[in-house]
Formats: structure tokens, C-alpha cells, sequence
């Protein structure tokens, strides 16, 4: 059986044009005019997107499955028009061997409705200085390494994690958190944290750190991705390291772009996350960043959490925000809309660009013979986004209730719709 998606408009490999899309089983057969199938799903007034890929989400499964699941959270991905992740290994356990990498991916497939790309940890259970098989963990599936959460506190234990990565064609995502810097903080050193009363986190805890695994990038030639970086200095230290040639690249998260800490209306933890939100003097840089490519590409740290655990103050209460349901239509709505950034280097920023620089197959581009990875968004009707619409666990956002554009109408994954909006939330 075809399918045909009709009278869209299609971004494909940087430009929109109006055009159909025909599926054949799991794969793009053709990307032209006036194609018909046997299915048509009508996309007038749409836009149709390869499916947004994410390197950066936490599952929190096997373990930690009370915050969020392999279903639940691939479930929000879809919901958010993501089709291909990568998934952190902050779980319990960590998966140190590659047979918890084995286990952790068969059971991604098993219960996945997206594609799960399954991150090993940098070093054994994520805060040691222990080093694991790099080599059969590659082996057993692992498509890069990360101690997401933890920053590598020993210069040492980073330089030979990166000569060992470098030696199997391994990428570092690496949290950068120096943590004699950080102190304990919960909240950005500045006036919001005074206002507050709120212990507070120099920028220097991402920045310190950031300089001095670039040292070691450029020594080692391992390719060094830095996750959600958020200050205007870590800007300029990445810019600078690339005209260097180093093989540097990194992201930024949707909250970073959207809120500063200025924006943090009182002491309420669905604002608190790691790194914390910044100035907007940072956020201003971080847009320059993308605008001019130092910053490569989007990725959203989803990171639910139980309810309980985001209630009570700043002090206690756990770091992360959701973010796979949120990230497309709160971007386009507040960037796109507005005129900052074009549509098509949204879409670019959450698709192709992800999926090349991590040399990821099979995702991210909409071309003939491709996988039927597809997104579907609805440019044009306004919509309040819901705590009862997420697919998640974790409802801590701080965007519930925002008005946006840019929902997901439907979600295909290897030419299955795995996500599709209903008429209640037309």
C-alpha cells in the first residue's frame, strides 16, 4: 500500500516548496507534483517536515521509571513531530557494559514509537574516573558517549576519555559543570538570585570547564560536543576554538532561547534547571550563535520529573524541564513569527544539521528513498499548550498555558503514523 501526503508545503534539504509525498512501506518513493496513492492524508495548510531529530532527551528507564518510560517519552517525541533521539544513560543502572547497552537498546526498540539512538556513559556510573570499553560498547550499539548531569570534574580521566573516544570514532556530549565553581547553587548569580535569596551559580562552573576540554579537543582530535551551553562566553570560547580547527561542536536548548532569568517569576521550580537560565545578554548571544553557526543545532534536554519533585523552592526541588513537546511550536511561535529566524533554519536546526554533524543515517532529510521519518505542523491556527495534551510523565514546564503556533498534526516514523492530533485539539 502508497501514501500520499498531498498539497503541502515541504521543506526539504533547505528549501519549502509546495509539493507531494509519497510513501511506499517504510520508505519516501517520490517528492513531486500531482502523486497519488492509495491512502491520502491532505496537508493543505500544513507544513511538512522530515521528522526533527533530538540527541539530547533522558527516558529515565530502566530505573527511574516513576519520572518517565521508553513509551511515554518516545510517545512525547512524536507528539512534539521528533522521530529520531538520542537517549542519555542516566539511569539505574548506568549502562557501563555492553550488555546493558545490548538490553537497554532491544528494549528501546521493543517499547520505542521513535527511533532511540542509545548514548553509554563517558566514564563508569558517571561521577568515577573509570573508563569503560569504549570499543565494545561501540560494539554492542552505543552511538556516543556522555556523563549528561555530571560535569568530568578530572582533567586526567577527560583527556584520556577523549584519546580512547578519538581511537573508536566515538563523539563526547559532554555536561560541563566545573563543581568546586558550582557550590551547591540552584539559580544564576545575579539580581533574580539576590531578589530571591537563592544560592547562586557563576557562569564560570560551564565556562572553566568548556575551556578546558577545548584544550584537550585540540590536543586529542576527538570530536567534542558540548551540551546545552547558555552563556554568552561559552559562545565566544566555541567560536573562537573553531576558527581554530578544532573538532568542536555543541547546542542549545529551546528554554535558553525562550526565558532568561528575569523571566522567573518567583521562587517556583518549574524554572529551575541545569545550567540555569541566564541573562539576556546571554540569551542575545546564544541567538547570534545560531544565526552564524557557532552554535550547530537544537537539542531539548527533556527532562521530566515527577510532580513531587519539582514542588516547594529553588533549594530542593530537582533541576530539568520537558521540553520534546514544547520545542517546535514555542521556537516558531516566538522566533519564526517574529521575523528573527526563517523558517526553513528552524527546521534546519532541528533536523538535517543534528543528524550530520552526529553522522547519523536514515534521518533528518526528506529526499526519495529515505525512511518515512515525517512531520506535520499546523503553521497557521493558534493553540493553548495543556498540561492534559502532554504524552509525557513529567508536566513540568513552564510553558503550559502559553499560546502558540506550530503544533504537530501528525507524526510518521518508518512510514507508521505513531502521532496524530485529534479533533479535540483542533
Amino acid at each position: 500500500m502508497t501514501t500520499v501526503i498531498k498539497n503541502g508545503t515541504v521543506y526539504q534539504n533547505g528549501r519549502l516548496l509546495q509539493a507531494d509525498v509519497l510513501i511506499e512501506k517504510n520508505k519516501v518513493k517520490a517528492i513531486g507534483q500531482d502523486l497519488t496513492g492509495d491512502h491520502v492524508i491532505d496537508a493543505s495548510g500544513k507544513l511538512v517536515s522530515p521528522g526533527l531529530v533530538d540527541v539530547h532527551v533522558h527516558y529515565r528507564d530502566p530505573g527511574q521509571t516513576y519520572k518517565e518510560d521508553i513509551h511515554t517519552g518516545s510517545s512525547a517525541a512524536a507528539h512534539g513531530g521528533f522521530t529520531t533521539v538520542g537517549a542519555m544513560p542516566n539511569v539505574t543502572p548506568v549502562p557501563n557494559t555492553p550488555d546493558l547497552i545490548k538490553k537497554m537498546i532491544a528494549e528501546n526498540k521493543k517499547k520505542g514509537v521513535v527511533h532511540i539512538l542509545q548514548y553509554a556513559p563517558v566514564t563508569v556510573d558517571q561521577t568515577s574516573d573509570e573508563i569503560p570499553d569504549y570499543s565494545a560498547l561501540k560494539q554492542a550499539g552505543a552511538f556516543a558517549l556522555s556523563n549528561d548531569g555530571h560535569g568530568i570534574q578530572s582533567a586526567q580521566t577527560m583527556y584520556l576519555a577523549m584519546q580512547k573516544a578519538k581511537e573508536n570514532n566515538l563523539i563526547i556530549a559532554s555536561h560541563c559543570q566545573d563543581n568546586a565553581l558550582y557550590q551547591n547553587g540552584v539559580i544564576n548569580e545575579g539580581e533574580k538570585a539576590k531578589e530571591l535569596n537563592l544560592p547562586p551559580i557563576t557562569e564560570l562552573a560551564e565556562t572553566t570547564q568548556i575551556a578546558r576540554d577545548l584544550l584537550l579537543a585540540q590536543k586529542t582530535g576527538c570530536h567534542y560536543h558540548i551540551c546545552h551551553v547558555s552563556t554568552a562566553t561559552s559562545v565566544d570560547l566555541v567560536r573562537i576554538a573553531k576558527a581554530r580547527g578544532i573538532n568542536v561542536t555543541c547546542e542549545v536548548a529551546p528554554h535558553y532561547l525562550l526565558l532568561t532569568d528575569s523571566d522567573i517569576p518567583s521562587d517556583n521550580p518549574y524554572f529551575k534547571m541545569n545550567p540555569p537560565l541566564r541573562s539576556k545578554e546571554d540569551q542575545a548571544a546564544l541567538v547570534g550563535g545560531l544565526l552564524d553557526g557557532t552554535i550547530d543545532f537544537i537539542a531539548t534536554d527533556h527532562a521530566p520529573h515527577a510532580k513531587s519533585e519539582k514542588e516547594g523552592s529553588f533549594r530542593n526541588a530537582a533541576f530539568g524541564i520537558t521540553g520534546s513537546e514544547t520545542a517546535f511550536s514555542t521556537l516558531y511561535t516566538k522566533y519564526v513569527k517574529t521575523g528573527i529566524i526563517k523558517l526553513g533554519k528552524l527546521l534546519s536546526l532541528m533536523s538535517d544539521v543534528p543528524a550530520d554533524k552526529f553522522g547519523l543515517k536514515n534521518c533528518g532529510h526528506l529526499e526519495a528513498g529515505a525512511e518515512a521519518d515525517i512531520a506535520i505542523f499546523d503553521l497557521k491556527h493558534e493553540a493553548e499548550i495543556k498540561e492534559e495534551d502532554y504524552l509525557s510523565k513529567g508536566v513540568n514546564s513552564p510553558f503550559t498555558g502559553e499560546k502558540v503556533y506550530g503544533q504537530t498534526v501528525m507524526t510518521i516514523v518508518s512510514g507508521k503514523v505513531v502521532y496524530e492530533r485529534g479533533e479535540e485539539n483542533e
